[in-house]
């Protein structure tokens, strides 16, 4: 079997984090454009089904499908596509209904939520820096959201302050799906866990069948089948990135996404992020950063104790 490289290159594990951040965007930009005539679930199986070429590409050059297509966790599987089916579903509905930027912001959410899900779910243990870190973020998101919470001022301001729920929902599942894939990957290949995702929600979106599917006129359609094509792509450089650089130096890179959401948000939808979203949001970046290096801090105590107990170290 061939065996992955795992080079010390940052500068090119930069890079393709970066690239891989700025297609998911781009992705998300023609989800948003295309929802403005496709319901969310069906853009959910374009963007599922079109992600799959890619995939069984890249895993049959790696030669990994037989770990691939043999899952030993085969219901594990089931939630990890259901959990996060649901939370793309989600998000995809509210692209349709604020600003690309405000969803990105909101969507950092997801650590929080992360650390908060592995305290009550797995027992870990939440001292003053992640607690600090949680209390930041949220009161980022509340920031950011604030201006939405005026219920009944108004059909516009009803729809912007379900959009905001729904990426509160959707950053909630996201989390549960990092604390789930912790347990997944125990026995479980990466392969096998990126393969059947993309199977799972591409069968899970046919449910919204009954609820409207349309048929895309070709600039829909376009944007459907690049959207998944893309998003594959994305998830591989994402994967390939890792190869060459760690986790906590690459995970601050995903900020990035909110720049290039701003920029994607101006120049393609007219969208001008407000100050009190610029706000929010550099709070809730501020509280991942708090978590990010205590990780970091962490990950070095448990390398330090392990090279002194350990006798061939």
């Amino acid at each position: 079997m061939q065996q992955p490289s795992t080079q010390n290159r940052p500068a090119l594990a930069i890079g393709l984090k970066l690239t891989a951040v700025f297609f998911f965007i781009v992705m998300a930009a023609m989800i948003k454009a295309a929802t403005q005539s496709i319901p969310s679930g069906q853009a959910v199986f374009f963007r599922s089904f079109f992600a799959l070429p890619v995939i069984i590409i890249w895993v049959a050059q790696r030669g990994e499908m037989r770990e691939a297509l043999i899952p030993q966790n085969l219901m594990g599987h089931v939630w990890r596509g259901l959990f996060g089916t649901s939370a793309m579903a989600l998000t995809f509905a509210a692209l349709g209904l604020l600003p690309l930027p405000e969803v990105t912001a909101i969507g950092f959410v997801t650590p929080i939520f992360t650390v908060i899900l592995a305290s009550v779910l797995l027992g870990e243990t939440i001292r003053v820096f992640r607690l600090t870190a949680v209390g930041l973020g949220l009161i980022g998101v509340m920031i950011v959201i604030w201006p939405r919470l005026t219920l009944g001022a108004g059909d516009v301001n009803n729809v912007a302050f379900a959009g905001a729920m729904m990426v509160m929902m959707a950053s909630m599942l996201r989390a549960l799906v990092q604390i789930h894939i912790r347990q997944l990957v125990k026995t479980e290949h990466t392969a096998a866990i990126v393969f059947y995702f993309s199977l799972t929600a591409s069968a899970l979106s046919l449910l919204s069948l009954p609820f409207g599917w349309v048929v895309p006129d070709l600039w829909a359609l376009g944007l459907l089948v690049g959207a998944g094509l893309l998003g594959g792509i994305a998830q591989i450089l994402v994967t390939a990135s890792y190869r060459f650089g760690s986790a906590s130096m690459l995970a601050p890179f995903d900020y990035a996404s909110l720049i290039f959401a701003t920029i994607l948000g101006y120049f393609l939808f007219a969208e001008v992020p407000t100050w009190t979203m610029v706000g929010g949001a550099a709070l809730v970046i501020f509280g991942g950063f708090i978590i990010l290096w205590r990780e970091r801090h962490l990950a070095a105590e448990r390398a330090g104790a392990k090279a002194v107990t350990d006798p061939k170290a």
